[in-house]
């Protein structure tokens, strides 16, 4: 009996994931593209080291955050909340399309509910922007730094036959910067990035992690067939 050959990556790909893989990049691609347009309607300088991501969205003008006073007028906001929403709802189908790629167990399971948390954030803070209701808004960050930072973490942790298991160094990695970067965000603790510059690093591990995720799956299945999902899950 001939020994079965050890599965090329291509097969840990099936055609949902390749989907997703898309799906992704146009997520973070709309959302980099939609700041830079509405940071350029700003006619006092927009800082990606002083300000936060979520000045972008203030649909008020005037100085905004008792702890860190600045002066904010965002007149391009409606486009802005728009794009936490969209960003928000593609990486969620995103996560759906490529669940086969965390492979099956506990740490795949809880890492595709977190990183479907971490969407369900961007969407929150789309619609309830912060001068609307800090404390909801709040909550929506919350969700995108912290459980969805939770949800990169858990994805260093599936199982190494899964495609994502494979590339667990990546995972891990920005998972550390990522909680690291929100634990002194939440403390107001300046490492000389700007606070604003912290938080990006905080809230894009999760987007920085799709994009690289993204390459490797359509990389993957260039050359072997994909199979179907229910056939990567019982690897």
């Amino acid at each position: 009996m001939k020994p079965r050959p050890a599965p090329h990556s291509g097969s840990l790909v099936p055609p949902a994931a390749k989907a997703g893989a898309v799906v992704w990049i146009v997520a973070v691609a709309q959302f980099f593209v939609v700041q830079l347009v509405v940071e350029s309607g700003w006619r006092t300088p927009y800082s990606w080291a002083a300000n936060n991501i979520s000045d972008l969205g203030n649909i008020h003008c005037g100085t905004w955050d008792a702890s860190r006073p600045r002066y904010v007028c965002s007149p391009w906001h409606d486009a802005m909340n728009a794009s936490f929403v969209v960003h928000g709802v593609l990486l969620l189908a995103g996560t759906l399309l490529a669940g086969a790629c965390w492979g099956r167990g506990g740490a795949a399971v809880t890492a595709r509910i977190l990183m479907a948390v971490n969407a369900g954030g961007w969407v929150l803070v789309g619609l309830v922007p912060a001068d609307a209701d800090e404390n909801v808004h709040v909550l929506g960050a919350l969700l995108i730094m912290g459980l969805g930072n939770l949800g990169l973490l858990c994805t260093g942790l599936v199982p190494g036959r899964s495609l994502f298991g494979r590339l667990r160094a990546v995972s891990l990695v920005l998972a550390a910067l990522a909680v690291a970067a929100a634990g002194m965000f939440f403390a107001q603790a300046d490492p000389g990035t700007g606070l604003g510059g912290l938080e990006r690093v905080a809230a894009f591990g999760v987007d920085a992690w799709a994009l690289v995720m993204a390459v490797a799956m359509l990389r993957a299945a260039r050359g072997a067939g994909a199979v179907t999902p229910e056939a990567v899950r019982s690897r």
